[in-house]
């Protein structure tokens, strides 16, 4: 670019480097959009992948703050220049997208814009999303683009080799998506089997021994006394089946890119923002990152569901050798003087349960109108 090509082809090698490293949908559209933007040196970027109802199933920006992002408000529908970039499948290069006779304008929160580049990510003859790039760093002319012809090769280049890493990480994502639903129908049918066949023969012992309690209490004791063994034997295959339910993404990517994950999808379903930032936290035994998965989730169920909060961070920070899980929203919070019913309804027993079962700590903060604060300690190995 400004320092010749050597200088651009090396720029276009680190994005295509760092799309690399990604599996995971969310990710790689972040990493496509930082790189566009660092790439052309650019003051914002955006990359939208279309939904079947004339509206974006994901739409990422770059250089936008998440405070002005929240109050830009919902995504944007497929029209203007978005729809053109997807419709027709051609480079837009702008000097001014506000004098476009497509403009049709934006809200109120959102940041100006001028110079424009656009052009869309196919695979084949499919377009699965739109970069956009918008207000180059650069001395303008009046009337002109700062974005150039070759700025449009480099694009061009990142775009073939973002509907690549797109391909492959939603690819990689329906794999996993299809090996958790085989593991769970596994799980199901030994679950079936095996259980089903111990309450069979604890029903029948127990039908044999409530007809011998009269005539023979003896032979009845026996009985119950066989009920008694057979009950144990189910409690243990069930409790064989809930070890097996280990999540595996903890097993395959870690704790910390789980709840990542987890919580990227939370995010975008539910209208509160969820935000999640791990930090230098090393693995931990298998115990304790279950425990703190699950622990996450109930809590996380709890504020999206009953807080009625705009926001629930999370946060994962390493403390010594072990970690410190925390939860907070914005929500309605409640009474500490009624915590025993508060925890049985918010399941703060379950959660607690969990946590000193790995011998860590559970403390809640909460108070009406002031939200509600979750922590966990737990020890690593």
């Amino acid at each position: 670019m400004s320092q010749g090509p050597r200088s651009g082809l090396a720029a276009v090698s680190s994005a295509l480097l760092a799309m690399s490293r990604h599996l995971e949908v969310r990710d790689v559209l972040k990493t496509i959009v930082a790189s566009a933007r660092e790439l052309l040196d650019a003051q914002y970027a955006a990359l939208g992948v279309p939904d079947d109802h004339g509206g974006f199933a994901q739409f990422v920006v770059d250089g936008v703050s998440d405070e002005q992002w929240k109050a830009i408000g919902p995504l944007p529908r497929q029209h203007g220049i978005l729809a053109a970039m997807l419709q027709e499948a051609e480079i837009e290069r702008l000097a001014d997208v506000r004098k476009d006779p497509r403009f049709e304008g934006w809200p109120s929160a959102h940041p100006d814009m001028s110079d424009f580049l656009g052009l869309p990510i196919r695979d084949g003859d499919e377009v699965i999303g739109a970069l956009f790039l918008a207000n180059k760093n650069c001395p303008k002319p009046e009337g002109s683009c700062g974005f150039t012809e070759e700025d449009e090769d480099l694009l061009g280049i990142l775009a073939q080799h973002a509907a690549i890493a797109l391909t492959n990480a939603r690819l990689y994502e329906r794999s996993r998506e299809l090996t958790i639903a085989e593991e769970r129908s596994r799980l199901a049918h030994e679950l079936h089997d095996a259980v089903s066949q111990k309450l069979f023969s604890l029903r029948l012992t127990a039908q044999a021994a409530a007809a011998l309690i009269d005539r023979d209490p003896s032979r009845a004791k026996g009985e119950l006394h066989q009920v008694a063994a057979l009950a144990a034997e189910a409690a243990d295959e069930l409790r064989a089946a809930v070890v097996e339910l280990r999540p595996a993404a903890l097993d395959e990517d870690g704790l910390v890119a789980t709840l990542r994950t987890q919580i990227q999808v939370l995010d975008r379903a539910h209208s509160a923002r969820v935000t999640f930032a791990g930090h230098g936290v090393k693995a931990l035994p298998a115990a304790q990152e279950e425990a703190v998965l699950r622990v996450t989730q109930e809590a996380l169920h709890n504020a999206l569901r009953h807080s009625g909060g705009e926001h629930v961070d999370v946060t994962l920070d390493r403390r010594g050798s072990g970690a410190v899980l925390r939860i907070t929203d914005d929500g309605d919070g409640f009474e500490p003087k009624a915590i025993r019913r508060a925890g049985r309804h918010l399941g703060l027993v379950s959660m607690r349960d969990r946590a000193s079962g790995v011998g860590g700590t559970l403390t809640v903060e909460s108070a009406p109108g002031k939200g509600t604060v979750i922590e966990m300690e737990v020890p690593g190995g």
